[in-house]
């Protein structure tokens, strides 16, 4: 672990210097493929329970378990990608099996068949995420790193709001063509593969990690590197990610207070706008306030939104939720990866970026389903479904308090390409 270069407080303003090539382009790759995913995640919910006759608690296990296994295979990249020379074929690669794997969705008939289809995408997502999130951290400056994590959260989100509009106009000029619609996001998902193979370069680093003194080296999913700030952090991800079920399950809310099939398209859209706007503006403030504090006001801000989603009764209280929901996204993500960036030792970056994804994502099946079950309950309902994910969220910002005030800031690397 590298020494303490700053204390946890507020910063002066780092210097604003250009975002490496490598970021821009994959923060274009993001925007291309949240396009062709977003135009028709916010109907999967709507086609599942309509078109393909399934229910809320298959929505959960469906949605889980693509999610659990993204997070799986999150992991285990992240650590073969710190072993290797190369990082970018793995980014490649995982956004190629994703393209070819998303437009099949148009002949799904049963329930299973979407199972199927999710796994797969998900698979793509989880070979690429932590490869080219230590990529984005490699060939950015470590004071920096807020902000180049936040631009490509805002080109993902801005991906996913355009989806969902194109997906809006789609149907309203064909509105009986929604299996059309799913077959045409080959052609977005496409357009990424061609843009990385030919523009993505990848960071010259170490050597990748190998014995020393003829010791194995650490597996790709072990724990021995990190320090108890970094595993705490993560215990305290795991009991967020427990609460933080699927976001389907918010347009299904959506749906039950009166909002319309049509204008779910366009409520996704002002969601992702709103997260692309935040996260680029959230980013810059990570950088100048330490990511802690901008994670713990994040993830009280969610404990505030899903206690309103639990206690709405009018669509236009959806609409206000969503908002406070975007708020969320724009302070947490960038500081939740600039944090592990920062906490993890640089030979293994690609190791933690991993257990990140890992630990925020495997609790996303156990948390949809719970939260399912929850929803599926007359005497239940939405009130204690939405609930639990607030308590969860308040304890865990309760352990990430507790973390040891320590090092937040890498010292300065020389970064040789990817600009």
């Amino acid at each position: 672990m590298p020494d303490p270069a700053k204390s946890e407080s507020v910063r002066t303003a780092p210097p604003r210097r250009p975002l490496a090539r490598n970021v821009k382009l994959l923060g274009a790759a993001s925007l291309l493929n949240d396009i062709a995913s977003e135009m028709i995640f916010p109907l999967i919910p709507q086609f599942l329970l309509t078109l393909v006759g399934g229910s809320k608690e298959q929505l959960g296990l469906i949605e889980g378990a693509a999610d659990a296994l993204a997070s799986l295979l999150k992991l285990a990249s992240g650590g073969w990608s710190d072993r290797l020379r190369h990082r970018k074929w793995l980014v490649v690669f995982g956004y190629l099996l994703a393209a070819l794997t998303r437009p099949v969705a148009a002949w799904a008939t049963r329930p299973w068949h979407l199972l199927v289809i999710r796994l797969a995408d998900r698979t793509g997502k989880g070979i690429r995420t932590s490869p080219r999130d230590a990529m984005i951290a490699e060939s950015t400056a470590p004071d920096n790193r807020g902000r180049a994590f936040g631009f490509h959260r805002a080109m993902d989100h801005l991906g996913a709001a355009l989806g969902p509009a194109l997906a809006a106009a789609f149907l309203w000029w064909r509105p009986d063509e929604l299996r059309l619609l799913f077959a045409l996001t080959l052609l977005p998902g496409l357009a990424v593969v061609g843009l990385l193979v030919f523009g993505l370069r990848d960071v010259e680093r170490a050597e990748p990690i190998a014995a020393a003194d003829g010791e194995r080296p650490a597996a790709h999913w072990s724990w021995r590197p990190f320090d108890g700030s970094l595993r705490l952090f993560f215990v305290a991800m795991l009991v967020f990610a427990l609460g933080n079920s699927t976001d389907a399950f918010l347009l299904v809310r959506a749906s039950e207070l009166g909002v319309p099939l049509w204008a779910l398209p366009l409520l996704w859209f002002a969601f992702h706008l709103a997260k692309s706007i935040g996260n680029l503006v959230g980013g810059a403030w990570v950088d100048r306030l330490a990511p802690r504090p901008a994670l713990v006001v994040g993830w009280m801000i969610y404990a505030a939104a899903y206690l309103g989603f639990a206690l709405a009764t009018e669509a236009w209280q959806i609409w206000a939720l969503f908002g406070v929901y975007a708020l969320y996204y724009a302070l947490a993500e960038p500081a939740e990866k600039t944090l592990v960036v920062a906490l993890a030792a640089p030979e293994h970056k690609g190791l933690a970026l991993g257990w990140f994804h890992f630990v925020s994502g495997v609790a996303l099946l156990p948390a949809s389903l719970v939260f399912g079950w929850l929803y599926e309950r007359p005497s239940l309902g939405a009130p204690a479904a939405f609930g639990c994910g607030a308590a969860l969220a308040v304890a865990a910002t309760l352990l990430l308090l507790a973390m040891p005030r320590t090092n937040v800031q890498l010292p300065a690397v020389e970064i040789r390409s990817g600009h």
